[in-house]
């Protein structure tokens, strides 16, 4: 017989057993066949005898089955995953307990409980309404915050609906530089100054919330008065527009015109200042001319005289046309090519170069020996001498 075995209450058969004290280890058997009872109590289960145990035994290995696949079931439930765009914020037992970072973590099912929240994306909310501007004027103004969340607890925690609150926010801010702003600033020139200003103060009325939003950036995406004064507002900007662009064109010709005006300036500078030393240098060789053509009159005036006229002539007859033929019996014979002169004239006119200097324009000289006649037969003469 078994020491464990049922009989004489296991006494005499116990080592353990010594002067009546059980100091050894606990029978499991017993341990698991006591729980078994118990459970199948509590479960309805009924029964004794041999009958009893044997059913014990099976109902306590099921239960045990299932209680090991729950708390499988239990754990692999806690498995979840964050994304990188996400940071999660863990309650335990619905208190804030603190933030997990993106990749697969775990949490005791039913005692913890993950709140993921995007930080990375940005998004857009809108604005729009009829306000008062500061000269008594309405204007239907649409705006737009860019924003992301920056801080996960005080977005879940801190207010009731964060974007609402942003939202409200914008509206006030918005409303309260457009009312300190003109018409005219709000619908042309000073949009980018009310942007400015619209960011400033929003950022001043959501600090204080402690929302968990971070403004990435504000639009000022349209403006414009009520649909029955549109027309005339039309035409006034209109105006305005042309009125820049006349400014602006005004401007680039003024800029095309004052290098060229100075470049004038200037050649007419430098040419007076080459006439100047040119009319000088030819004054001081006239001068010098006579200088030294002084002395050769003095010891032949006669023969000076002549020369002098000769050259002169030669110089005046060279600028004329006229052609003065010596006929061996006498007569002189006027002859005039018209064709050459024709021509003469056309091609001095297209090539003739403008100069600064202005020149002596000597009329065309005639001998007073010569007269014209018209022809009388095949032999006459055109002129005489």
């Amino acid at each position: 017989m078994a020491w464990n075995e049922p009989g004489n209450n296991g006494k005499n058969n116990d080592p353990w057993n010594q002067g009546g004290r059980n100091q050894g280890p606990p029978d499991m058997d017993e341990v698991f066949r006591n729980l078994s009872k118990k459970l199948g109590g509590i479960f309805g289960g009924g029964g004794s005898g041999g009958a009893s145990s044997a059913g014990g035994g099976a109902s306590s290995a099921v239960i045990t089955l299932v209680l090991v696949l729950a708390l499988l079931g239990w754990l692999a439930s806690g498995i979840y995953t964050i994304k990188e765009s996400e940071r999660g914020v863990v309650l335990r037992l619905g208190q804030y307990h603190g933030e997990v970072n993106p990749g697969i973590n775990w949490k005791p099912t039913f005692i913890d409980q993950v709140l993921p929240v995007d930080v990375s994306s940005v998004e857009t909310l809108k604005t729009d309404g009829f306000m008062l501007t500061q000269d008594q004027n309405l204007v239907r103004v649409t705006f737009e915050v860019q924003y992301r969340i920056e801080d996960a607890r005080a977005y879940k925690f801190a207010v009731v609906d964060p974007d609402s609150s942003l939202l409200q926010a914008t509206d006030a801010a918005l409303r309260y530089v457009v009312g300190h702003s003109i018409m005219d600033d709000v619908l042309t020139k000073g949009r980018e100054l009310i942007r400015q200003n619209t960011r400033v103060e929003l950022e001043n009325i959501i600090k204080p919330y402690n929302l968990g939003l971070q403004i990435v950036d504000v639009n000022f995406r349209d403006a414009r008065p009520p649909e029955e004064v549109k027309a005339a507002f039309d035409d006034a900007i209109a105006a305005q527009e042309d009125e820049q662009r006349f400014i602006r064109e005004a401007e680039a010709y003024a800029r095309e015109i004052e290098p060229r005006a100075s470049g004038q300036v200037y050649r007419m500078e430098q040419e007076a200042k080459a006439y100047k030393q040119q009319t000088l240098l030819k004054a001081q060789g006239e001068v010098a001319r006579f200088q030294k053509l002084l002395p050769e009159y003095l010891a032949a005036p006669e023969v000076t005289r002549k020369r002098l006229y000769i050259e002169t002539m030669e110089q005046v007859y060279a600028n004329t046309s006229k052609v003065l033929v010596d006929v061996k019996n006498g007569n002189n014979m006027m002859y005039i090519p018209l064709d050459k002169m024709i021509n003469q004239s056309n091609s001095g006119a297209v090539t003739q170069p403008q100069s600064a200097e202005p020149r002596l324009q000597l009329p065309e000289s005639r001998p007073t020996d010569a007269r014209t006649s018209t022809p009388r037969s095949d032999s006459g003469r055109t002129g005489r001498g």
